[in-house]
């Protein structure tokens, strides 16, 4: 049974009882859990009943299974969320809990093991279609109040490590496909590992995952939003819901289909578009002929001598004369000063780097033992650096060859007057550089501008804008399956399994982010600006789901057994903050861990 990889490093041993240890002494048994935060994920599990829909949806289980798949996956969801242990360590992981807060009965605690936990993905993977899915989202959106008005989409890739030369293809596993894990654009920057594509669409209502797939390795993203747009119509019921996405959208086909099924969309115009080509040449030979109205002013606060100190962090302004994109779309151009400053500090690390590879090559070029003895092996090591740093336009590079000649001996033995000598006669190759500061300074007076394009008329320019700035909302999304949940890379042999994995992920960061957000919105109902989560119980004003897990993390629950006497149940006794989260996110406090 493959694994996933674990990156957590092992806590170090402390002293005393650890959790799933048992002690004995004269008729007296003294038995320690873990506790954690496991009460509060069983909190959401119930009101999203996950188990439930699984058991469900699921293909049902042959009568022999010890343990059902449902209760196995949930196991999986909560090891995922607290540990991230590998499948082969779960069995063992489980052991520190008592069985009844990880869903299961006594004696399925020696029945988890990789081999099981294994068959239940399969499990999955024969059920995991759009209807269990839906399913899930729907009683989440019911339950929880989502707010599908606003829905954004993006994709991460899943790397892998190893040959995969059996996945390479797509193929069919128990009458079901299975997806290609192939080379293809890598946005972890690993086009060395072989992937899968993983699309993700969250709400703007806290970022609430509501619908996720997969696709081959290869597929690009511009082909995946026709077929994800009528999916979230049929969750949403209606077509008006405002879809947000990356350039990908852009294209004709998927504008003009969204349009034509009075669908709503934002998206930002792709630098290869001839509009795009065109408004920059235009603001290059008549910058003032472009009238900006400015829109917002964002500003942040800083303490200076005991003084509170607005700084301006950025100014948006918008082109006042309307445009449209060849398909009759509003296209909207933006200004903004901060992305006007990282664009040009962009451009001189990207120059910087550019001239530090060149010396390299230079020195490389000319030394000893260079392997540069031809132009047509100088030229493309010069072109790829160029294209590594995206200064092709920016830096000119000239290629001097030059004869070096040397003598040597013609025979062997101590050289006289008789000695003849041979010329020899190597080429060698040298480097200059230079950059072209009319292209410079054509790219320094674009700085700092994008261009939107929606077929949203009632929208102002600054709601579009701001619609679409939050955007990387979906980012924080990749950025907890991959740090603190680390699905990529990850060592897993039978695509099946994979693509199971990838639903129970899925359903993990749905439970991470209604933790979030239920604790946030609680925080702004009772006016509750912060919590002091951090270190030196500094303030917290976004508390996360990870820093609340880490602060439950040390609760135990201790089983004291005398011979004939009911059992005593002693809980770590919590602490104000702790209780206080509790009462927030409405789990009583009395009775936590029992």
């Amino acid at each position: 049974m493959a694994k996933r990889r674990e990156t957590k490093k092992q806590r170090p041993t402390k002293p005393g009882l650890q959790p799933g240890h048992r002690a004995k002494s004269e008729g007296k048994t003294l038995r320690s859990y873990g506790v954690g935060a496991l009460p509060m994920i069983n909190h959401i599990l119930r009101r999203m009943r996950l188990p439930e829909i699984l058991r469900k949806g699921l293909p049902a289980d042959d009568p022999r299974v010890e343990l059902p798949t449902y209760r196995g996956l949930s196991v999986l969801v909560r090891n995922v969320l607290i540990s991230r242990e590998p499948i082969y360590g779960v069995g063992q992981w489980a052991t520190r809990y008592a069985p009844g807060l990880l869903g299961l009965r006594q004696q399925d605690i020696t029945r988890l093991n990789d081999d099981r936990i294994g068959r239940c993905l399969d499990r999955l993977f024969d059920g995991l279609d759009n209807g269990l899915i839906m399913a899930v989202v729907r009683q989440v959106i019911d339950e929880f109040k989502i707010s599908l008005n606003e829905l954004h989409n993006d994709s991460t890739t899943v790397s892998f490590y190893g040959a995969y030369e059996d996945a390479e293809q797509e193929g069919r596993v128990r009458g079901r496909s299975t997806l290609a894990i192939t080379f293809g654009h890598s946005k972890d920057h690993r086009p060395d590992l072989k992937q899968l594509l993983y699309i993700l669409t969250v709400t703007d209502d806290g970022g609430v995952p509501v619908y996720f797939t997969s696709a081959n390795g290869n597929t690009t993203d511009d082909t995946t939003h026709r077929q994800t747009w009528d999916l979230l119509h049929e969750l949403v019921g209606r077509s008006d819901f405002l879809y947000v996405a990356d350039c990908k959208l852009a294209s004709s086909e998927n504008m003009n289909y969204i349009a034509r099924q009075q669908g709503r969309f934002i998206t930002v115009l792709p630098r290869t578009r001839k509009e795009d080509q065109q408004f920059r040449q235009r603001l290059l030979k008549k910058p003032d002929a472009v009238d900006w109205t400015e829109l917002f002013v964002q500003t942040k606060e800083r303490v200076c001598n005991g003084k509170v100190i607005k700084a301006v962090v950025d100014r948006v302004s918008v082109c006042s004369q309307d445009t449209l994109s060849k398909e009759g779309y509003r296209l909207l151009w933006y200004h903004s000063s901060k992305k006007a400053e990282n664009d040009a500090h962009s451009r001189t690390r990207r120059l910087q780097r550019a001239t530090r590879e060149l010396t390299e090559l230079r020195d490389r070029l000319q030394g000893p033992k260079t392997r540069f003895a031809e132009r047509k092996k100088v030229e493309p090591a010069v072109e790829e650096i160029l294209k590594a740093c995206d200064v092709e336009s920016l830096l000119s590079v000239d290629i001097h060859e030059q004869e070096k000649a040397r003598y040597r001996q013609a025979g062997r033995g101590r050289p006289n007057k008789k000695t003849k000598y041979v010329k020899e006669v190597k080429k060698q190759f040298d480097l200059t550089w230079s950059v072209d500061t009319i292209r410079v300074a054509e790219e320094e007076a674009c700085d700092g501008i994008f261009p939107l394009v929606s077929n949203v008329k009632e929208m102002t320019a600054e709601e579009i804008l701001r619609a679409y700035k939050r955007q990387p909302i979906i980012e924080k999304r990749f950025s907890h399956l991959k740090t603190d949940f680390s699905v990529a890379p990850v060592y897993l042999q039978s695509v099946s399994r994979i693509q199971a994995l990838l639903g129970v992920y899925f359903f993990v960061l749905i439970v991470q982010t209604l933790l979030e957000r239920e604790l946030r919105q609680a925080m702004q109902r009772e006016s509750v600006e912060s919590l002091p989560l951090y270190p030196e119980d500094r303030a917290c004003r976004r508390p996360t789901t990870r820093k609340v897990l880490d602060l439950f993390e040390g609760v135990q629950r201790h089983e004291l057994s005398i011979s004939g006497q009911k059992a005593e149940v002693m809980v770590t006794e919590l602490s104000d903050l702790q209780k206080r989260i509790l009462k927030l996110l409405g789990i009583p406090s009395k009775g936590y861990g029992q």
